[in-house]
């Protein structure tokens, strides 16, 4: 019972560092954009995000690999959950632009 708690744990744990991770990237890409030099911003977003993750991998694998085939799980789990969450975000976003650009020309 208490091994499944802990796996539990783990798989959100795993999902908590692919949310930070994908949703960095997705964070960085929208802010790469406008900004004035979008290669150090891309560069330093991947240093930061991988540095979390590899270290959160470390501390949850702890040298066991059903832990860290968990976590690995619950990380890839996160990145569907945020591919699905950014791509509602992005599609109200276009949807409130196309309701301006054509509020404007009426």
């Amino acid at each position: 019972m208490n091994d499944i708690i802990t796996m539990v744990l783990v798989f959100v744990a795993g999902g908590v560092l692919g949310i930070i991770f994908f949703g960095g990237l997705w964070i960085t890409v929208k802010k790469s954009v406008s900004a004035k030099s979008p290669a150090l911003l891309i560069l330093s977003s991947l240093f930061v995000r991988i540095s979390i993750t590899m270290i959160g991998f470390y501390m949850i694998g702890n040298n066991n690999w059903q832990r860290l085939l968990m976590c690995l799980f619950g990380f890839v789990a996160a990145r569907f959950l945020v591919l699905f969450v950014t791509k509602i975000i992005d599609a109200k976003q276009v949807n409130l632009n196309k309701e301006e650009l054509h509020g404007t020309q009426s």
